[in-house]
Formats: C-alpha cells, structure tokens, sequence
C-alpha cells in the first residue's frame, strides 16, 4: 500500500506538523462541512494505536476523537484492563465528520490516508487496534466483515500487527451481554489485547 505523502520530502517529522497539515486540508469534500478538523491524540510513543472510521458530531465540536458516547465507552473498555487513554494513541481513518456520521467513502479514506501513515510512521506502534470494518478493510485490504476478522492477529507491513475490534458504536446498538454477544467477545478482545501488551 504506497502512500502520496513523503515524512522527509513534507517534513512531517512530529504529530504537531501532522496535525497542522490535517487541520489546512481540503482534498476531499469533507472539509466543506467540518466544524474542526479531528487529527487523533494521546502518546507519541504509544505501543498501541486505535484506528476508528471518523470523527462523529462532539469530536466534531472539539477537535478530539472518541469524545461522545462511543468514546466514553471506549474509555470504560480500556479502564476495564487498566490501560490509560494517555498510554495510547487515538485516532480514525478520516480526520474530518463526514455529513450525517456517515461512514467514510473510499475515496475519502485513500486521500486522507497518508496522514494516518505519517502517524504511524511517526509513532512506531507494534499494534493496530482497528475499530469496525471501515479501518479493519481497508488496512487489510479485503471484503470480510468485522464479525469474522475481530480478535484475531494479523501482520502488516511487515512490522506492525493488527488487531480489529468491534468499535464502541456497535456495542451501544447491541447492549446485550449474553455469550457470544458484541460486549461479551469485547471483553474477550480487550483481555487478548492486555495479554499481548504484557508480553511485549
């Protein structure tokens, strides 16, 4: 998966300058409807990353991912094994609320998606949570849903793993916590996700 965006050539050699890039964006149609532009938070030395699809409308309002109702509770679920949010880096595929919270476009994905690339690059992860199938397709580039890959390992680019999750929207649609359901393989996921953290 080749990128358009160069670190050295752009000189987008910190977060900062990725953000800043980010925020004078207007590629794709997305930068007509913002209110503020999301570019991701947390540690630039995070040992994890998680990948969402987009901003909604309260990242929206504060320029900060994952601050509505599904980041609170992605914040519970990574307080139930007692990671930080400030331990780990946060972000989504596009830095901008496509209308109506609507899943991003592909064609909005691959012009964003040097910007996830330069963070990646930058930060160094060894893991990739992706959440929901938007990041989970296209960074493993196939067709199979969320249900089927989430929980399981897969390699990327050679260096990185990625680990695709449920994303937290999904979970406030399906509240049920019975065996097998969305919240219950969660737990089993975030627990997995621990475990591999521990090991490193």
């Amino acid at each position: 998966m080749k990128s358009n965006l160069n670190l050295k050539q752009n000189n987008l050699l910190t977060l900062e300058e990725v953000a800043k890039e980010c925020i004078n964006c207007e590629k794709c149609p997305l930068y007509l409807t913002r209110t503020k532009v999301v570019p991701g938070e947390g540690n630039e030395k995070a040992r994890v990353m998680f990948i969402g699809e987009g901003p909604g409308e309260e990242e929206d309002l504060e320029g900060r991912p994952f601050v509505g109702k599904a980041g609170q509770l992605l914040t519970k679920i990574l307080k139930s094994v007692e990671i930080k949010r400030e331990e780990v880096f946060i972000t989504n595929m596009v830095k901008c609320r496509p209308p109506g919270n609507r899943n991003p476009s592909v064609s909005e994905v691959e012009t964003c998606f040097p910007y996830l690339e330069a963070q990646i690059a930058i930060i160094n992860p060894k893991i990739l949570v992706t959440l929901g199938n938007v990041p989970t397709q296209f960074l493993l580039e196939t067709k199979q849903g969320i249900t089927k890959l989430r929980g399981e390992w897969y390699d990327w680019m050679g260096k990185i793993r990625i680990f695709p999750m449920f994303h937290p929207s999904y979970l406030l649609r399906n509240e049920g916590n019975f065996p097998g359901s969305p919240k219950e393989l969660t737990w089993k996921d975030i627990k997995k996700l621990k475990e591999a953290l521990i090991q490193f």
